[in-house]
């Protein structure tokens, strides 16, 4: 099967949610493919069947993690990611690689670092209280040189706002001061969105 032919058919797969489960060893050997296309397709797949079927995905959690230490950025965006995802569905499964993950904070690249917010946000939804000494380096994620990173930056604090308040209390001056003076405006959207998050449920 040539190269196009493979990534139609994950393609075709990836709307196939019933055949996921039984089809997550199939995607997880493509993991040792050739072409890093294909990788990524997998890698990514794989977060969203982990998000469905977590524990049948547990034992290609260390593959995944394996491509966070790729020299290839899409190849390490792609692995943040999926342990996410798969992090959302289950946290134990990811557990020994999360505090591994906090590194791509400060990746090279702008899109591994918005992974690693999307990520974060991720497993916060139903496992928030991990986060509780992590903010200061969400808050330094506000002012990050890439308008996407500064964009999803406040999504955290607004995941973390309805879930455990507590957590966002400090920063709501900052977020407050943000919504009101940053020149990009989904930036300030966003920040206002946390603050309210917190009003809400604090």
């Amino acid at each position: 099967m040539t190269e196009s032919e493979l990534y139609k058919n994950l393609g075709i797969l990836t709307k196939g949610k019933d055949q996921w489960e039984e089809n997550i060893p199939f995607v997880a050997s493509l993991l040792s493919s050739d072409s890093t296309k294909i990788k990524a397709k997998a890698l990514w797949l794989l977060g969203e069947m982990g998000l469905n079927f977590p524990l049948a995905v547990k034992g290609a959690v260390p593959a995944i993690a394996a491509f966070c230490d790729s020299a290839e950025p899409l190849l390490r965006e792609r692995a943040v990611n999926a342990l996410g995802r798969i992090g959302r569905g289950c946290y134990a499964s990811i557990e020994p690689y999360w505090t591994g993950l906090f590194r791509f904070a400060h990746d090279e690249g702008a899109s591994v670092r918005l992974s690693f917010i999307w990520a974060s946000e991720n497993v916060a939804t139903n496992t928030p209280d991990p986060y509780k000494d992590s903010l200061p380096l969400f808050a330094e994620l506000l002012h990050d040189p890439d308008d996407k990173v500064r964009m999803e930056a406040p999504e955290m604090f607004r995941v973390l706002g309805k879930r455990r308040p507590e957590f966002v209390k400090p920063y709501l001056e900052l977020l407050r001061h943000i919504a009101e003076t940053d020149p990009n405006r989904v930036v300030r959207i966003h920040c206002l969105g946390a603050v309210r998050a917190v009003g809400r449920n604090g």
